[in-house]
């Protein structure tokens, strides 16, 4: 019985390791038609932040991503994509 309590926890856990995130703003920017400068005013941050995120070197934290996707008037989901791990989408 232990060994099966065991086995689904493993099947739970975390596994960081395989994910990927890419994200859409890019996309998004240019519909609106605005500037990295222009979105980085909007949303409080430089524009090298902007085109950190735009270029997946930089994932922003959770409320950065509410508030990007609360600008365009889309679910946060639409902006970012995260791929990998136990759950591949």
């Amino acid at each position: 019985m232990e060994v099966a309590v065991m086995k689904n926890k493993q099947n739970l856990s975390y596994d960081d390791e395989n994910l990927s995130f890419r994200n859409k703003l890019k996309v998004f920017r240019a519909m609106h038609e605005l500037t990295q400068e222009q979105l980085a005013e909007k949303i409080g941050v430089s524009r090298q932040t902007v085109n950190a995120i735009e270029a997946d070197k930089y994932l922003p934290s959770l409320g950065l991503a509410f508030k990007i996707a609360k600008l365009f008037k889309v679910k946060i989901e639409e902006v970012f994509v995260c791929r990998g791990g136990t759950d591949e989408s």
